[in-house]
């Protein structure tokens, strides 16, 4: 059994929410671990740190960063050559419940994590234009 600790880390609240909502669909957030940063005068680097002080060698942690490039992302490059070390910027709910409900019977493989953010990739989408295609196949029927 691999333990997995997701941490879930945004500029302001966007983590919180991410997390309360995984939540209320899961049921269960109690490896996951949310980073709202900026709120107070905390470095963005001393809070990754208390997020992964229980985490040890064998462990599989799955970032979520929010903006690419962004300082939260970056504060995580350090953390990059560590084995099991995993971070997805972008994130969104899609892709955040695709990954937190993998088994955790083996470590998660980059092929899971690419299919994981192409499902989430699918998810985005302009709904006047879906609704619009919808009505033109009604009207063929």
């Amino acid at each position: 059994m691999v333990k997995r600790k997701i941490i879930i880390a945004s500029h302001n609240k966007l983590a919180f929410g991410l997390k309360e909502t995984l939540g209320y669909i899961t049921g269960d957030v109690s490896q996951v671990v949310e980073i709202s940063a900026y709120l107070d005068n905390t470095p963005v680097a001393d809070e990754i740190a208390a997020a992964l002080a229980d985490v040890s060698a064998d462990d599989e942690v799955l970032v979520l960063t929010d903006l690419l490039g962004g300082s939260v992302n970056q504060a995580f490059f350090p953390y990059l050559n560590r084995e099991h070390f995993h971070v997805i910027t972008g994130m969104n709910l899609p892709v955040l419940l695709s990954l937190a409900l993998q088994p955790t019977d083996t470590y998660l493989d980059a092929a899971t994590i690419h299919q994981a953010i192409a499902e989430g990739r699918e998810q985005l989408a302009y709904v006047n234009d879906v609704v619009a295609a919808m009505a033109i196949d009604e009207d063929d029927e």
